[in-house]
Protein backbone atom coordinates (compact mmCIF):
# COMPACT_ATOMS: atom_id res chain seq x y z
CA UNK A 1 0.00 0.00 0.00
CA UNK A 2 1.93 3.26 -1.15
CA UNK A 3 1.73 6.69 0.21
CA UNK A 4 2.74 9.05 -2.64
CA UNK A 5 1.01 9.16 -6.03
CA UNK A 6 4.27 8.35 -8.72
CA UNK A 7 5.42 5.92 -6.01
CA UNK A 8 4.52 2.39 -7.89
CA UNK A 9 6.71 0.58 -5.57
CA UNK A 10 10.03 1.62 -7.40
CA UNK A 11 11.30 3.09 -4.26
CA UNK A 12 10.83 6.96 -5.68
CA UNK A 13 8.76 9.28 -4.67
CA UNK A 14 7.92 12.20 -6.85
CA UNK A 15 7.94 15.99 -5.04
CA UNK A 16 4.87 18.09 -6.19
CA UNK A 17 5.71 20.82 -4.27
CA UNK A 18 8.66 23.03 -3.50
CA UNK A 19 10.35 23.11 -0.03
CA UNK A 20 10.75 26.90 0.99
CA UNK A 21 12.16 25.65 4.16
CA UNK A 22 15.91 26.38 3.24
CA UNK A 23 15.68 29.38 1.21
CA UNK A 24 13.46 30.86 4.67
CA UNK A 25 16.31 29.87 6.66
CA UNK A 26 18.80 31.48 4.03
CA UNK A 27 16.85 34.87 4.16
CA UNK A 28 16.83 34.93 7.83
CA UNK A 29 20.01 34.60 8.22
CA UNK A 30 21.11 37.33 5.76
CA UNK A 31 18.72 39.71 7.43
CA UNK A 32 20.46 38.98 10.60
CA UNK A 33 24.26 39.78 8.86
CA UNK A 34 22.75 43.08 7.09
CA UNK A 35 20.96 43.98 10.53
CA UNK A 36 24.37 43.89 12.77
CA UNK A 37 26.35 44.87 10.04
CA UNK A 38 24.70 48.20 8.71
CA UNK A 39 25.54 50.16 11.83
CA UNK A 40 29.55 49.19 11.43
CA UNK A 41 29.69 50.14 7.63
CA UNK A 42 27.85 53.85 8.52
CA UNK A 43 30.37 54.66 11.25
CA UNK A 44 33.55 55.43 9.39
CA UNK A 45 36.61 57.15 10.40
CA UNK A 46 36.76 58.46 14.02
CA UNK A 47 37.47 62.33 14.36
CA UNK A 48 37.39 64.94 17.28
CA UNK A 49 35.66 67.46 14.98
CA UNK A 50 35.71 71.06 16.09
CA UNK A 51 32.67 72.74 17.27
CA UNK A 52 31.22 75.83 14.87
CA UNK A 53 28.01 78.03 14.96
CA UNK A 54 27.20 77.50 11.49
CA UNK A 55 23.47 76.84 9.65
CA UNK A 56 23.71 72.89 7.98
CA UNK A 57 23.74 72.64 4.43
CA UNK A 58 21.01 70.33 2.95
CA UNK A 59 22.94 67.60 0.96
CA UNK A 60 20.92 66.02 -1.38
CA UNK A 61 23.16 63.34 -2.72
CA UNK A 62 25.62 61.40 -0.80
CA UNK A 63 29.17 63.76 -1.04
CA UNK A 64 33.10 62.35 -0.73
CA UNK A 65 34.52 62.68 2.25
CA UNK A 66 38.36 62.97 2.99
CA UNK A 67 38.83 62.60 6.61
CA UNK A 68 42.07 63.56 8.58
CA UNK A 69 42.07 61.82 12.08
CA UNK A 70 44.07 62.85 15.06
CA UNK A 71 47.11 60.55 13.78
CA UNK A 72 47.09 62.37 10.87
CA UNK A 73 45.81 59.99 8.20
CA UNK A 74 43.88 60.67 5.56
CA UNK A 75 41.19 58.46 4.15
CA UNK A 76 38.81 59.06 1.11
CA UNK A 77 35.70 57.76 2.58
CA UNK A 78 36.90 54.81 4.61
CA UNK A 79 40.64 54.12 2.65
CA UNK A 80 43.52 55.43 3.96
CA UNK A 81 45.71 56.76 1.81
CA UNK A 82 49.09 57.99 1.54
CA UNK A 83 49.08 62.15 2.31
CA UNK A 84 51.75 62.10 -0.82
CA UNK A 85 49.10 59.86 -3.12
CA UNK A 86 46.02 62.20 -2.50
CA UNK A 87 45.97 64.33 -5.70
CA UNK A 88 46.68 61.01 -7.70
CA UNK A 89 44.36 59.52 -5.85
CA UNK A 90 41.66 62.44 -6.16
CA UNK A 91 42.24 62.67 -9.87
CA UNK A 92 41.65 59.22 -10.48
CA UNK A 93 38.15 59.16 -8.30
CA UNK A 94 35.24 59.55 -10.99
CA UNK A 95 32.99 61.25 -8.12
CA UNK A 96 35.27 63.59 -6.93
CA UNK A 97 35.91 64.83 -11.01
CA UNK A 98 32.18 65.08 -11.79
CA UNK A 99 31.13 66.85 -8.66
CA UNK A 100 34.47 68.87 -8.07
CA UNK A 101 33.46 69.11 -4.71
CA UNK A 102 34.57 67.56 -1.41
CA UNK A 103 34.11 68.15 2.30
CA UNK A 104 36.77 67.43 4.42
CA UNK A 105 36.14 65.90 8.20
CA UNK A 106 39.22 66.51 10.15
CA UNK A 107 40.16 65.90 13.99
CA UNK A 108 40.03 69.11 15.56
CA UNK A 109 43.79 67.97 17.06
CA UNK A 110 45.34 68.14 13.66
CA UNK A 111 47.65 71.09 12.62
CA UNK A 112 46.31 73.28 10.40
CA UNK A 113 49.49 72.20 8.19
CA UNK A 114 47.97 69.27 7.50
CA UNK A 115 44.43 70.35 6.52
CA UNK A 116 46.04 72.93 4.25
CA UNK A 117 48.11 70.15 2.64
CA UNK A 118 45.33 67.96 2.27
CA UNK A 119 43.18 71.02 0.99
CA UNK A 120 46.30 71.87 -1.92
CA UNK A 121 46.38 68.31 -2.87
CA UNK A 122 42.67 68.24 -4.25
CA UNK A 123 43.28 71.87 -5.36
CA UNK A 124 46.21 70.55 -7.84
CA UNK A 125 43.74 67.24 -8.17
CA UNK A 126 41.27 69.65 -10.07
CA UNK A 127 38.51 69.82 -7.19
CA UNK A 128 37.59 73.59 -6.71
CA UNK A 129 35.11 73.07 -3.96
CA UNK A 130 36.01 71.82 -0.40
CA UNK A 131 33.43 71.67 1.95
CA UNK A 132 34.55 72.02 6.24
CA UNK A 133 32.37 69.29 8.58
CA UNK A 134 31.95 70.69 11.66
CA UNK A 135 29.96 69.64 14.82
CA UNK A 136 26.91 72.32 15.20
CA UNK A 137 27.41 74.42 18.31
CA UNK A 138 26.35 73.30 21.83
CA UNK A 139 22.90 74.90 22.76
CA UNK A 140 23.42 78.05 24.73
CA UNK A 141 22.03 76.70 27.97
CA UNK A 142 24.04 73.45 27.23
CA UNK A 143 27.09 75.68 26.72
CA UNK A 144 26.83 77.91 30.23
CA UNK A 145 26.45 74.56 31.98
CA UNK A 146 30.14 73.93 30.65
CA UNK A 147 31.46 76.73 31.84
CA UNK A 148 29.94 76.56 35.53
CA UNK A 149 31.27 73.16 35.65
CA UNK A 150 35.22 74.55 34.49
CA UNK A 151 34.53 77.13 36.97
CA UNK A 152 34.43 74.32 39.64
Amino acid sequence: MGMGGGNKGQGRVTMSEINVTPMVDVMLVLLIIFMVTAPLIQQGVKVNLPEARATPVEAADKKLVLSIDAGRRVFIGDAEVVLDELETKLAANAKAQADKEVYLHADRDVPYGVVVEVMAAAQRAGITNVGMITDPAAAPAASKEKKKEAKR
